[in-house]
């Protein structure tokens, strides 16, 4: 990925634009929202019927959707994934309704899912299988972008697709080869080795290449393996070359895209680096995303519980941003098209935090270090934290020569904040500290053990509360 690394830089858009919402929504989020927990592959798992006699407690989760959705909708020879897609209808979708929604809390830009792991295509695609010809009958990719461009965020797009072969493996001995849905279950690709198959490869090079002309996204996310040199002819690498080679000869040699994904082997200066799900230990080189879910599935299901409270949704945020990071927060639409309301929650929580607190998340860069306090973050991807911050767990952000603090959870008493002690490494004297979304004047003392804020009389939020410490 020499190519791409030499070339790559991120642009300044998604670096200060801090906050984006991606967006999961297709067929399956029109299944019987009351269905037992599918993982969100439906798709997948509802081929896998339990051999004869075994006991219904010691089923699989493969098992007990199987045998729910032949009870709910029929057997898997009658009614296959295909037949949901009528389901699927979208009646209710209003995309500019959403986006503004999106940007009144906070939002910067948006990414809608094109193509899940069951090779269905949510724009006007050469696939046969898509939202133009069936379900919504609309061109959501579209719909999305021009929302997008009303409201003025950047626009990305996220495919999954090269998960598609092997996601349908179980679904081809109820289907036959050389029917419509033959193409959907990708049965002329072979569903073990596809990826050492020349006709997938390329097939899977036209399939996102079209989606990039079509619809010239600001962000392109790979949520998924991809050819690789050895084994794909390269194809991968010579996609995301093209992306950004036709972004830089648009834009005269600056790049003002995004190409993201999730290989951790590859070189981060070559791409963006989705940490699905994880955290960072410490400030990143280069700038990442972090991406977390507010449904507790990905895709909705009524049974799904988000684990993570509204506050730690909000602290994991702000540590991320602290450490060079981008949060990228999706939600899962139902069938019609509409947000959940305990999804909502978490977008309204977030969108009061960041309208008193804005100044110290949009346009910062880290500091010196990332914070202080006891709760530690695991470093990679999944295992992200939902462990309650302390008052004592600060992360910090700099924008504009001012250094900006926020304390993770509302304090009970005084701040002590022992990395800005008198004669550490914040080189520069404090002139004033203001609590933000507040006027109430800050008391503060600067000291060997630490910077101590007396504690203000009321906190605007019950959530992390940020300080700004002006400089001199």
């Amino acid at each position: 990925m020499g190519v791409i690394s030499a070339n790559y830089k991120v642009p300044e858009w998604f670096v200060d634009g801090k906050i984006g919402v991606w967006m999961h929504w297709g067929i399956s989020s029109a299944a019987d929202e009351n269905r037992p927990n599918d993982g969100s592959h439906y798709g997948r798992r509802m081929y896998s019927p339990a051999r004869e006699g075994k006991d219904p407690k010691d089923y699989s989760m493969n098992e007990t959707l199987t045998e729910w959705h032949i009870k709910r909708y029929g057997p898997l020879e009658e009614f296959g994934y295909e037949d949901l897609i009528p389901l699927f209808k979208g009646e209710n979708w209003d995309p500019d309704g959403l986006v503004s929604y999106f940007k009144e809390k906070g939002a910067r830009f948006i990414m809608p899912v094109a193509t899940h792991h069951d090779n269905f295509d949510m724009y006007d695609s050469f696939h046969p299988w898509n939202s133009v010809k069936m379900g919504p009958k609309r061109d959501t990719i579209q719909e999305w972008k021009d929302a997008a461009e009303k409201y003025g965020l950047k626009f990305g797009v996220s495919t999954h697709l090269y998960w598609s072969p092997r996601f349908f493996a179980n679904a081809r001995k109820y289907n036959t080869s050389g029917t419509p849905e033959a193409q959907l279950f990708n049965m002329q690709f072979d569903q073990q080795n596809y990826a050492t198959q020349d006709s997938w490869n390329e097939h899977w090079y036209k399939r996102c290449w079209d989606l990039i002309e079509k619809y010239d996204p600001d962000m392109f996310n790979n949520d998924s393996p991809y050819p690789k040199i050895g084994k794909g002819k390269g194809l991968g690498i010579k996609l995301f070359t093209d992306y950004i080679n036709r972004d830089l000869a648009e834009n005269g040699g600056k790049q003002d895209v995004v190409l993201s994904f999730k290989d951790a082997e590859a070189p981060r200066k070559a791409f963006t680096y989705n940490l699905e799900r994880g955290s960072a230990g410490g400030i990143k080189p280069e700038p990442w995303m972090w991406a977390t879910d507010l449904s507790g599935g990905w895709f909705y299901r009524a049974g799904s519980v988000n684990k993570m409270s509204v506050a730690v949704m909000v602290g994991d945020a702000i540590d991320a941003i602290s450490k060079n990071g981008v949060v990228m927060l999706n939600v899962a639409l139902k069938g019609d098209g509409t947000l959940p309301k305990k999804q909502a929650a978490y977008l309204d929580a977030f969108g009061d935090f960041l309208k008193m607190n804005g100044e110290g998340i949009y346009g910062t860069h880290p500091w010196k270090v990332y914070g202080e306090g006891p709760l530690k973050m695991k470093d990679g991807r999944q295992g992200e934290n939902k462990k309650n911050f302390s008052p004592q767990d600060i992360r910090f952000t700099t924008k504009d020569g001012n250094l900006y603090a926020f304390v993770l959870a509302v304090p009970k008493e005084d701040i002590l904040i022992k990395t800005l002690k008198s004669g550490g490494i914040l080189e520069k004297n404090i002139t004033s500290i203001e609590l933000l979304g507040s006027e109430e004047k800050i008391s503060w003392k600067q000291t060997p053990k630490g910077l101590k804020i007396t504690k203000p009389n009321s906190f605007p939020l019950e959530i992390a509360n940020g300080f700004k410490i002006n400089l001199k």
